[in-house]
């Protein structure tokens, strides 16, 4: 479980993200799909460097356990601003 006091800062590896929507199901506030269907962090543009708001979190968390290919990415701190595309 989640400590309340946490930040998490999520980013989708687009290149690995394989499109199998699991993710926008368990977080639509936090995931999207862009025009190739692939999915991205909707609250910074995938760049990992905005914390995912406490009421997301645990959608989120749900979001990376189930992702089939292991393409979100979750860190404590804000990622160093590189956007995978």
């Amino acid at each position: 479980m989640a400590d309340a006091d946490d930040q998490y800062y999520p980013m989708v590896d687009m290149d690995t993200c394989i499109a199998c929507g699991a993710c926008a199901l368990s977080a639509p506030q936090v995931f999207d799909y862009n025009d190739e269907g692939l999915a991205y962090v909707t609250i910074d543009n995938n760049r990992g460097t905005i914390a995912v708001p406490a009421p997301f979190v645990s959608g989120m968390l749900d979001a990376y356990d189930g992702c089939p290919s292991a393409s979100i990415q979750i860190q404590k701190s804000a990622f160093n601003n590189c956007q995978h595309k």
